[in-house]
């Protein structure tokens, strides 16, 4: 391996209870009424791309409306997580260190742009990120923006470390091997590597 790449919802913290928080209170200021917007309902969500998302919550707006609000919820997020840093997982700052001690460390993540600078303004971990891509920076999904990283850096044996079913997708689509991170939101099949906590990765 010579490089490796994290999502970050679900695989390096769970944002979903001030997120959820933060964008209750956006719709409210908005007049806009959501049946369930809680974490739970959001760790289903996450992973997505943003419009998907806007379309699943606000299916009752125009699309045009649907994103001017997940916007204004993604600002309102921003600076929740900057007030209050949500959780990491178990000894993430660890792996994240020893890891980049041996190869460069890299985020790609279906976020919108400034979601991962709030991430590592707000826990810190900058200083192990060699780089790091979203659809909010290129305007690409998630197979595109691993694939930008591997060639970008000329990586020959990456692996990618996600949580969920579409990054296990992103990862076949862009012939990087997926590992699953088992303890985060999401589920899938027939994984290349599963580690049941992000400390596993150091003996893997």
């Amino acid at each position: 391996m010579d490089g490796i790449i994290f999502d970050v919802d679900g695989t390096l913290w769970d944002s979903t209870g001030i997120v959820a928080e933060a964008w209750q209170e956006c719709c409210r200021k908005n007049g806009i009424q959501i049946r369930d917007l809680s974490a739970d309902r959001l760790k289903q969500l996450f992973g997505k791309t943003l419009p998907d998302i806007a379309a699943e919550i606000f299916s009752d707006e125009t699309k045009e409306r649907q994103l001017e609000l997940i916007d204004a919820c993604c600002e309102a997020e921003h600076e929740a997580l900057r007030r209050q840093c949500a959780p990491l997982y178990p000894q993430v700052p660890e792996v994240l260190r020893k890891m980049s001690e041996r190869m460069p460390v890299f985020i790609v993540s279906n976020c919108q742009a400034g979601y991962i600078e709030v991430f590592l303004e707000a826990t810190g971990l900058g200083g192990f990120i060699t780089d790091h891509l979203c659809p909010g920076d290129t305007g690409e999904a998630k197979a595109a923006n691993i694939r930008r990283i591997v060639e970008r850096y000329g990586l020959r044996a990456p692996a990618y470390v996600g949580d969920t079913d579409g990054d296990h997708a992103a990862c076949k689509e862009a012939g990087v091997p997926f590992i699953f991170a088992e303890y985060g939101f999401g589920k899938t099949e027939l994984p290349d590597h599963t580690i049941r906590q992000p400390v596993d990765l150091l003996a893997l």
